[in-house]
């Protein structure tokens, strides 16, 4: 197999190139470090073009923005310093206009995986998906540019305040304690205190970071509170933060493919999340992305090459192989959307 394309590491630099043979060394290497999905270079889906969401540039301004200033609090928190400092409204408001202007020109696109092919701290990666699913959903629900400037700055530091947990227990590659998981969840109440007094930061964006662990039914916390008590921002971002979290490689598990995590999100319709956001977020997110395996009912096994916006959970599928597992000399289309007798049963996994 062939890599179908570029891998980054965090600094944004490529690591490895397109066109690069991988060898099993390579592909237990990747695996490591958290790159659970790749493309691979085929000639008969070639034709494929991965929409790019953010332009490369405001992707690494971006990464870089939240890397350095996570790492300034990290290190400042270590030190017992005053955590916040005045640089932070001015920085990502900068980014967060840069976001908005190439999101502008996708926004009637297919939300797909965004944490195939980088290699990056999770914590600095999942900020930033999360500001994408967001503000995409925010474009979507209709909210102005003053609207979405506060909802993506309150999605892009929804965890500032995990730059104050202790490095052990934000670091830990196992279940937390009870008494871990108590210190961890304070992360909501510290990120508000960062982020309040802030210059530039909307106090709202500072309540995203405070509410967007509650839940529709009181379940959450810091405070437990339920229903209207919890901003609309809150509710975007605590849908989105769950599924980006259950569709991200972690050490103590894999990453969920989009389906499955749907799937667990819909069983919390109107008890942890409302019922029109989750419909909204489902008609957005690729729950099949472009280039990824599928079988068939049929037993025959393909590509999905085509995404279709009406019904999300039947894209187009090029087949490529017989229910007998034999190569397909003529490769051929079909639309699930049309084709109701057809169904996806599975995605194929070839780790």
């Amino acid at each position: 197999m062939k890599l179908g394309k570029k891998i980054y590491n965090e600094e944004g630099l490529v690591l490895l190139a397109e066109g690069i043979e991988l060898t099993q060394t390579l592909i237990n290497r990747l695996g490591k470090y958290g790159v659970d999905f790749i493309y691979i270079a085929d000639p008969r889906t070639a034709d494929i073009i991965i929409p790019q969401l953010l332009s490369e540039e405001t992707r690494f301004k971006a990464i870089t923005e939240i890397r350095t200033s996570f790492r300034k609090l990290m290190d400042n928190s270590i030190k017992n310093k005053t955590a916040g400092y005045n640089k932070l409204g001015k920085n990502f408001g900068e980014v967060m206009n840069l976001i908005i202007d190439d999101l502008s020109s996708h926004q009637d696109a297919m939300i797909m995986l965004t944490n195939m092919s980088v290699m990056d701290d999770y914590l600095f990666q999942h900020s930033l998906h999360v500001c994408i699913y967001a503000t995409l959903l925010g474009m979507a629900y209709g909210y102005n540019r003053n609207d979405l400037m506060t909802l993506g700055l309150g999605s892009l530091l929804h965890d500032i305040g995990k730059t104050q947990i202790p490095y052990e227990i934000l670091r830990k590659n196992a279940q937390l304690t009870d008494d871990e998981f108590d210190c961890m969840k304070r992360h909501t109440e510290y990120g508000f205190k960062l982020l309040k007094d802030e210059p530039n930061i909307p106090l709202l964006s500072a309540h995203c970071a405070f509410q967007h662990h509650e839940r529709l039914n009181g379940s959450g916390y810091p405070r437990g509170i339920e229903g209207t008590e919890i901003h609309d921002y809150a509710k975007w971002i605590g849908l989105v933060d769950s599924y980006d979290a259950m569709t991200t490689h972690r050490v103590y598990r894999r990453a969920m493919l989009p389906h499955q995590a749907m799937e667990i999100i819909f069983t919390g319709t109107e008890t942890l999340y409302e019922k029109k956001k989750i419909e909204l977020f489902r008609d957005k997110i690729a729950i099949y992305p472009l280039g990824i395996n599928v079988t068939l009912n049929t037993g025959e096994m393909g590509t999905v090459v085509g995404l279709n916006n009406i019904f999300p959970q039947r894209p187009i599928v090029r087949v490529l192989q017989t229910p007998g597992g034999e190569e397909i000399y003529a490769p051929f289309d079909v639309d699930l959307s049309k084709k109701l007798s057809i169904m996806i049963t599975g995605v194929n996994d070839i780790a």
